[in-house]
């Protein structure tokens, strides 16, 4: 069997690669696959070329790309030439009725790749169960899990398998010697590592990932909000932000920022009902 692990280059996937580097988790896998958006923040390509870096993973890593996801996107085109809003934005109807585009850029863009690749490195063969290919789904994600939609790949969760949480992940990192960095101890000059994987314009942001963009990857995000406003075709208005504002116009500053004191700087660790 082809066993392959799906690289997101992100928290969990990252953990899981270096757990079977050190040999805690296994079969080893025969290589690992990062689908590019080509609109990820350079924190994970930075991140993904030192994965990539000699000494790091015993097993190579293959980059695939079904496109640029920015580029189709404004062009309201997908992968196979189609038309539709590939990311899921937040709508507002002529009537004002809010809902959510459909989410198609995941299939599109990162399962569709992976699995052309798998097939590539099965030998352009689709036996049934030819191959296994490791999510990195932890336990508090478990609702994410699914099974694959194609006969020639079994999903595996290790992490899942392992009982190991996001948390986890960082006491791993930690234990072992990486240069964790927590979400709740990132600041600008000490950004989170590894870095959470997503695109710069993901509807599903929180505010410490956008905070997390750079300034010029902001303005990107920026520019392509405004684009997406009123596309042809499109009854009503897209937005990026939940908030249906413009994402300019969005407070993402902290309490303290805004000039609040935090009574618990020295004593919490910002996780209380998380």
């Amino acid at each position: 069997m082809l066993r392959v692990l799906s690289l997101g280059a992100g928290v969990q996937s990252t953990t899981m690669a270096l757990m079977a580097a050190h040999g805690e988790i296994g079969p080893m896998p025969d290589a690992a696959i990062f689908a590019d958006t080509k609109w990820e923040p350079r924190a994970v390509y930075e991140h993904l070329n030192w994965l990539m870096s000699p000494n790091v993973l015993p097993f190579p890593v293959h980059i695939v790309s079904a496109g640029d996801l920015r580029a189709d996107a404004l062009a309201r085109t997908n992968t196979t030439g189609g038309r539709f809003a590939a990311i899921p934005w937040y709508m507002v109807s002529p009537k004002g009725k809010q809902s959510m585009g459909r989410r198609q850029c995941t299939k599109e863009y990162k399962l569709r790749p992976v699995q052309k690749k798998v097939v590539e490195l099965l030998g352009g063969r689709r036996p049934k169960g030819g191959a296994e290919v490791w999510i990195g789904i932890s336990t508090d994600e478990a609702f994410r899990k699914k099974p694959s939609r194609v006969q020639y790949i079994v999903n595996r969760h290790v992490l899942i398998e392992e009982r190991v949480s996001r948390r986890d992940c960082f006491d791993w990192l930690e234990a072992r010697g990486y240069p964790a960095v927590r979400p709740e101890h990132a600041t600008s000059d000490r950004p989170q590592w590894p870095p959470k994987s997503s695109c710069k314009g993901c509807p599903f942001h929180d505010k410490e990932q956008w905070r997390a963009l750079t300034p010029d990857e902001f303005d990107d995000a920026v520019e392509v909000d405004h684009a997406i406003r009123r596309q042809p075709g499109l009854r009503g208005e897209q937005f990026m932000h939940r908030s249906m504002k413009p994402l300019d116009q969005v407070d993402f500053s902290t309490p303290e920022e805004r000039g609040q004191l935090n009574l618990f700087l020295n004593e919490c660790e910002g996780m209380c009902g998380v």
